[in-house]
């Protein structure tokens, strides 16, 4: 990772990966510690189309981000403890639903098989749905720690659904659902019956990052963690470029202080989707998506210091 070096002046010259990561062809063959992949589809979208281009969006805004030797406000560089490489996106027939989750879950479990934590960028949200099952296969049940406006939990929704996927993640038994929880929740959803303990939006924004991170960490506690971020969580203020983006959001500085509060959890992956940079502005929303990406890749680095 040492592409991160301030000694690099060309920041924006041939930036193939995130962050310039190393692109790696063979992950079996690497001793780095994180791998990121890319998973251009949405095919999945209800809304406005278009984050198929999520995840170049994101990879060209962490040039904003490769200045940095170390980021504020963690006390370590991330290049001390762990290194990380770019896999480049998944491949399919452009079109086949069945064609793309298996090409997910074969470059995931590629990765997970190797011993590497696995940082995704959608694509739409329903990408989660192949995420996991690979990271349960890998890990066991997990607790789901999600950032979104909706559930994402519609029984009625279609196989290949953005917002079905957590229902689906439900009935195939992947998920710890005592420890689940779901943050920034601000559209309809039945508190009585729900399955996962909600944060919603107006309670969330009342919080500090401190307090939002306590209470997600005391809900989650002990165990695997997979966090699954969708960019709607956020305000559409900081985040306008995603295809059904909600008012009433949480804010970008109050995601990342909740996400470093995170810090000691036993996080396992990590996907940021529904970044669609045809509705983007000044890249601000593709930003706050990298972003979010450097702060996962902290939060690993973190543990390796305990």
């Amino acid at each position: 990772m040492e592409r991160l070096s301030r000694d690099n002046t060309q920041m924006y010259a041939n930036l193939f990966g995130f962050l310039n990561l190393p692109l790696c062809e063979d992950i079996s063959s690497s001793e780095a510690d994180v791998a990121v992949l890319g998973l251009p589809y949405d095919l999945a979208t209800s809304g406005r189309a278009g984050t198929r281009s999520g995840p170049n969006a994101i990879r060209q805004a962490s040039a904003n981000l490769r200045w940095e030797e170390a980021r504020w406000p963690w006390p370590f560089k991330l290049t001390d403890r762990i290194t990380a490489v770019d896999c480049g996106d998944v491949q399919y027939y452009q079109g086949d639903h069945a064609a793309f989750v298996a090409a997910c879950e074969a470059a995931a479990w590629e990765i997970l098989d190797a011993g590497k934590t696995l940082l995704s960028f959608g694509g739409d949200h329903y990408v989660a749905l192949p995420l996991l099952r690979q990271h349960v296969k890998r890990y066991g049940k997990l607790a789901l720690i999600h950032f979104d406006a909706h559930t994402d939990t519609d029984e009625d929704g279609w196989i290949y659904d953005h917002g079905a996927m957590f229902h689906h993640a439900r009935t195939e038994g992947l998920l710890d659902e005592a420890r689940c929880i779901q943050v920034g929740i601000r559209t309809w959803y039945e508190p009585d019956s729900h399955p996962f303990r909600v944060i919603d939006a107006d309670t969330a924004c009342g919080l500090s990052s401190a307090e939002l991170a306590a209470t997600i960490r005391d809900h989650v506690g002990a165990g695997p963690a997979y966090v699954s971020f969708d960019i709607d969580c956020l305000d559409p203020a900081f985040a306008p470029g995603t295809g059904t983006p909600v008012a009433g959001g949480l804010s970008s500085n109050q995601v990342l202080g909740t996400l470093r509060g995170l810090a000691g959890l036993e996080l396992v992956g990590m996907d940021i989707v529904e970044v669609a940079p045809a509705y983007d502005s000044s890249e601000i929303t593709a930003l706050a998506a990298a972003t979010l990406g450097l702060e996962f890749l902290y939060l690993v680095a973190s543990r390796r210091g305990q």
